[in-house]
């Protein structure tokens, strides 16, 4: 065997890798000519969502691997022993085990269905547990084995709490067990976390943020490159909480814009991360400050920048908006001009203006007037705002993201 194909004949058994960042580590490795053991619950074609675990197998065979699709819920402990068992009697061992399989609801605590909250405890923390435990006593047996986790390092700043409490815990979750585990079994197997510094375009990024989104993300390649590198390593370097783009940067890598879906475009950073969003959206956009207000418009009364947006908004509001949007938003500003706006894009014309709507609000947005000013003139992403804790969502998420759009639409008059 060639000595540069580190991953060959290490067979790696990787949750979810039916599509988006399973998938790319899955196919980095194949590449390698590693066995992948296929642990997704996708058997038949899904109605919105790629791929099946025997597309994926496909996909792995013709990029030099060994494929063993098995359909595993990680939510059902069965269906894990028998994998594991498979992959054993098929390949004679595991080398490395990817806990990438994930549930995702970016939903307050009152908005929570239960059957949301217990499926992100389910699939992130038990199922990543519960196949963590599985796999550990074939991991012993290996030269170089490792877990990696896909999940965040443990930041306990309440910001990424506030907006999804169930999913932070529930991710967290996954991160302690890299703490824990990767203390237990020192010296017999690496256990390390790897998290994204930017949101990444899988098809959960799309359910998110909906159409254009991709623009600020980067390609699944980014992830699986900092796996194969972590993977690599030997078993000493373990407890770690990896960022892809800090890790790739110590290996020498210059160019990020290949990862780039967009290169040149604004990136998103990913949830967890405390960075100064304004750094990253870059925008060019000229504020309201130097619009033409129309006449006849909204509260004159009242002055300042909040004011002021709201008079644009009513201004350029048109059939189309109303027609394309069709719900009624509130924001409930805090800050310098605190206090609850509304535009209404369903009813008639389309309104605007000071206090509570006239029919009830389909989404309502909790932020600071500054940050609203930001977000109305194009200097702060509402995905950004909202995955960076500035902005809390409340009702229907489709419709927020509708108001992004008809956004992009009104600062070209702004």
């Amino acid at each position: 065997l060639l000595p540069f194909r580190k991953l060959a004949g290490c067979t790696l058994f990787i949750t979810g890798a039916s599509r988006g960042i399973g998938k790319a580590i899955a196919l980095k490795a194949a590449k390698d000519g590693a066995n992948i053991v296929i642990a997704a619950k996708t058997a038949e074609p899904h109605p919105t969502l790629p791929g099946t675990i025997y597309t994926a197998a496909a996909e792995i065979e013709a990029a030099g691997g060994k494929a063993l699709p098995c359909v595993v819920n990680v939510r059902e402990e069965q269906q894990i022993i028998n994998a594991v068992e498979k992959a054993v009697k098929t390949f004679g061992g595991i080398d490395i085990l990817v806990n990438n399989a994930s549930a995702i609801s970016l939903t307050g605590t009152l908005e929570t269905e239960t059957k949301k909250v217990n499926l992100m405890m389910d699939v992130n923390v038990r199922g990543t547990y519960l196949t963590s435990k599985t796999c550990l006593p074939h991991l012993r047996k290996s030269r170089n084995p490792h877990i990696l986790n896909l999940s965040p390092p443990m930041n306990l700043n309440p910001m990424w709490f506030k907006n999804h409490c169930a999913y932070t815990i529930s991710k967290y979750g996954m991160s302690m067990c890299v703490l824990g585990m990767a203390e237990e079994f020192r010296g017999e197997v690496a256990v390390n976390a790897l998290w994204p510094k930017t949101a990444i375009h899988t098809a959960a990024m799309d359910m998110l943020g909906g159409s254009g989104i991709e623009k600020q993300c980067r390609k699944t390649d980014i992830l699986a490159d900092a796996a194969y590198c972590i993977l690599t390593k030997p078993k000493s370097f373990t407890g770690n909480f990896i960022i892809d783009e800090d890790l790739l940067r110590e290996e020498g890598v210059k160019d990020f814009d290949s990862y780039a879906i967009a290169p040149g475009h604004p990136l998103m950073p990913d949830f967890f991360l405390d960075l100064e969003t304004d750094t990253l959206s870059g925008s060019q956009h000229q504020g309201p400050g130097g619009a033409e207000a129309k006449t006849g418009a909204a509260p004159d009364k009242l002055s300042g920048p909040v004011a002021e947006t709201f008079r644009v908004i009513q201004g350029a509001m048109s059939e189309e908006h109303v027609r394309s949007t069709q719900g009624v938003f509130q924001f409930d500003l805090s800050g310098d001009e605190a206090g609850t706006w509304y535009i209404d894009l369903k009813n008639k014309g389309g309104s605007a203006g000071v206090g509570k709507p006239p029919v009830a609000a389909d989404v309502v947005m909790s932020m600071s007037s500054t940050d609203f000013v930001k977000m109305f003139t194009g200097k702060l992403k509402p995905t950004m705002a909202f995955m960076s804790g500035k902005l809390r969502i409340k009702g229907n998420m489709t419709l927020a993201i509708k108001l992004e759009k008809m956004l992009t639409q009104l600062n070209s008059k702004l």
